[in-house]
């Protein structure tokens, strides 16, 4: 749902609109960020001004225009600063994390963020300014002026400087509802990737069940029907006179919910001995040992996307040596609720982090149904994940779409 910002509407229609380049700037003006952009500083005891929420850092969403969480004045806050509907909210510590928001509610916020608004409306339009907030060159002046080590921060001076080209206000506005609408899309794709994951996390929990395993099943030990093997070591060094070899290894940061990213993969070196003993292959399920809470145990499975591929000592590597399992069933059931339960369970905990051991891995109660079953549930689960990864696929592309017009029009 994209935020209501009411001046939008009001602007008179240009009939030209059809005909005028998007981004034709021979008639934009040169200004400074504090020339146009007022650093609001208004507060208030929000229970003396009736406002019941309250917006942290933690509650901005990097790179989305939408407060999707909040907390409750009540339970107890010491934000003053007030937010008002239609105003920006701009996170100025961690720039670099780009949380960006527009309030659609009435609250009050962190000291962390600041609260934005045109200083004149006939010469910015409020639906404009989110957007300039998140642009590239925007972003990189607030993280380049931030001060700190641990916690940068940027002050509303140097932001106040940021310069940039404002066009005239008919551009803005058709400029600004092009850039909700393809916000809007994406923020329709980001729902319906919600309610896949929701269907599939259901499907996977009347099949394992949601905590209390489906009684229809046999249930055998995981080391009855799989091989773990734990990862090497990096570090190591070797003397000369063993011959090693350079390969890829994943890594825990490869290893999503119930996914691989690949996309930066490191190499370590081995005896060429040893190779053999860590190499993943076609069908064997990756689980991490650690991770947050919610995902510790996540895993997924390797298709020799990358050859001679090895793994960490921080990930396990499971191989189905049982004919009476199929290897996508041993992972859909330990991603499944059924699976993460157990391994939160059993996982050692510090602080919001938790991490698993060999022996609970090998001690998981693993569910065993007819193999004509497996399959059957193993051909629509992956209905559901193909459409997930459809949806994924046009999130993103929506998303670049609208960075791309973004940084175009800043």
């Amino acid at each position: 749902m994209t935020a209501t910002l009411p001046s939008l509407s009001k602007l008179k229609p240009n009939p030209a609109w059809a005909t005028l380049p998007l981004f034709d700037r021979t008639s934009w003006k040169r200004v400074r960020f504090g020339d146009v952009v007022e650093n609001c500083a208004e507060t208030c005891d929000p229970e003396e001004a009736g406002l019941e929420r309250y917006v942290a850092m933690e509650h901005l969403e990097p790179g989305s225009l939408h407060v999707r969480s909040w907390g409750n004045v009540a339970d107890g806050t010491t934000f003053t600063r007030r937010c008002r509907p239609g105003q920006v909210l701009f996170g100025k510590r961690r720039a670099y994390q780009r949380k960006v928001a527009v309030a659609e509610f009435e609250a009050v916020v962190s000291g962390d963020i600041y609260v934005l608004a045109p200083k004149d409306t006939q010469r910015l339009l409020p639906e404009l300014l989110p957007f300039l907030c998140l642009s590239e060159r925007f972003f990189q002046h607030a993280v380049g002026t931030s001060a700190g080590s641990l916690s940068p921060r940027t002050n509303w001076s140097s932001l106040a400087s940021f310069d940039f080209d404002l066009p005239p206000l008919d551009q803005q506005r058709r400029i600004a509802e092009i850039l909700w609408a393809v916000d809007e899309s994406a923020v329709s794709f980001e729902d319906a990737l919600r309610a896949s994951d929701e269907a599939l996390t259901t499907t996977l929990g009347a099949m394992f069940g949601n905590g209390v395993r489906n009684q229809r099943f046999k249930v055998v030990p995981l080391s009855g029907i799989a091989r773990l093997q734990t990862g090497i070591a990096k570090g190591k060094k070797y003397p000369a006179s063993v011959g090693t070899v350079e390969l890829p290894y994943l890594r825990v940061a490869n290893v999503q919910d119930g996914h691989l990213n690949l996309a930066e993969m490191k190499t370590i070196v081995i005896p060429e001995a040893e190779k053999d003993r860590y190499l993943l292959r076609n069908g064997d399920v990756v689980i991490c040992e650690g991770g947050d809470f919610d995902k510790v145990g996540r895993g997924a499975i390797w298709r020799e996307q990358v050859a001679d591929c090895l793994h960490q000592n921080h990930v396990f590597s499971l191989r189905a040596d049982s004919p009476a399992v199929l290897p996508e069933f041993l992972a859909l059931q330990l991603a499944s609720p059924y699976g993460k339960r157990y391994f939160l369970g059993c996982a050692k905990k510090t602080s919001n982090l938790a991490s698993i051991n060999s022996t609970q891995v090998k001690a998981f109660p693993f569910q065993v149904p007819p193999l004509k079953e497996q399959r059957a549930f193993i051909s629509d689960t992956a209905k559901l994940q193909a459409a997930r990864e459809a949806l994924e696929a046009h999130t993103k592309a929506t998303r670049n779409s609208l960075a791309a017009l973004t940084d175009a029009f800043s």
